[in-house]
């Protein structure tokens, strides 16, 4: 197992904390048990409530390298593992004479591009593997990760396996556009982000954007929370509550009231037919929970 700069979830916590995450304790004890067992850790939930900022920070906090795998449809093994630069493979043989043009390696390391996974295994206990939205991905790329996963090791037939000799911290992260098949769950840990409670959500907006006072990041996460159980398609995360904290506290609104919320309402909803539907019913956003009557 991985040797950590931490030795239990508190401590782990309070280090997330450090670098402006703020866990609850059920995700901090996925992430802890997920890096102690060498295990990949499966974050699902919507989006914006921070599953790929889990990654990012984990990087900072251990001083690995972040690695990023963003999956999207058609993706497939050689985009993930790696290429041959053909054109310097090209360049190399115009520029050698003909004796010296049979000796040149053209499969040597030098002509190769290394995508993410294979980085990973070069990088091993080095690096934070983030495999981000594998939803994205079809099933044979998601049964093609899994045995990269098993080992760690990759097979170049030009130049041999490669493999970490430990292996990286693994975030994996899904919106759930298509349920992943339990072999791959299997394989990892997993854990569900909801979206925070009215009181870290306040805190999480003073934590991120300090400067916005702690009654106007209230309103907002009191109107953020609203938004949410409206029909919109688009439900805003976190990532939004404070976008809209931070543009209202730039423009020096003392509170939030139903101009400021239609003017800045761009910071919080980013779907058309949403935000016609919220300037609609702006009412029910902003409400006087300050009693400013």
């Amino acid at each position: 197992m991985t040797a950590l700069p931490f030795s239990s979830v508190e401590e782990l916590a309070g280090g997330l904390r450090q670098h402006l995450y703020l866990p609850d304790r059920g995700l901090a004890t996925s992430i802890y048990l997920a890096l102690s067992l060498d295990k990949p850790l499966l974050l699902e939930g919507e989006a914006g409530v921070g599953k790929t900022e889990v990654a990012k920070v984990l990087a900072e906090m251990l001083g690995r390298e972040l690695i990023r795998l963003q999956c999207y449809e058609g993706i497939d093994a050689s985009q993930a593992l790696y290429e041959w630069d053909y054109s310097r493979q090209l360049l190399a043989i115009r520029a050698s004479d003909a004796a010296s043009a049979a000796a040149i390696d053209l499969f040597g390391p030098q002509f190769l591009v290394e995508r993410p996974l294979l980085a990973a295994c070069h990088a091993g206990s080095g690096a934070v593997l983030l495999i981000d939205e594998l939803d994205r991905a079809d099933d044979e790329f998601e049964a093609f990760l899994l045995e990269v996963l098993a080992e760690f090791a990759v097979t170049i037939p030009e130049i041999g396996r490669i493999a970490a000799q430990a292996p990286p911290a693994v975030i994996i992260t899904s919106n759930r556009t298509r349920d992943l098949h339990d072999a791959l769950k299997r394989r990892c840990l997993y854990h569900w982000i909801d979206h925070p409670s009215l009181e870290r959500e306040v805190e999480i907006v003073r934590v991120r954007a300090p400067h916005v006072a702690e009654p106007l990041a209230r309103e907002v996460a009191q109107a953020v929370a609203r938004l949410r159980n409206m029909e919109v398609a688009k439900r805003p995360g976190v990532a939004e509550t404070i976008d809209w904290s931070n543009s209202l506290a730039f423009l020096g609104a003392p509170h939030l009231d139903n101009e400021a919320a239609e003017a800045t309402l761009g910071a919080v909803i980013k779907d058309h037919e949403d935000f016609e539907y919220v300037r609609r019913h702006i009412d029910d956003v902003v409400e006087d929970d300050a009693g400013r009557g």
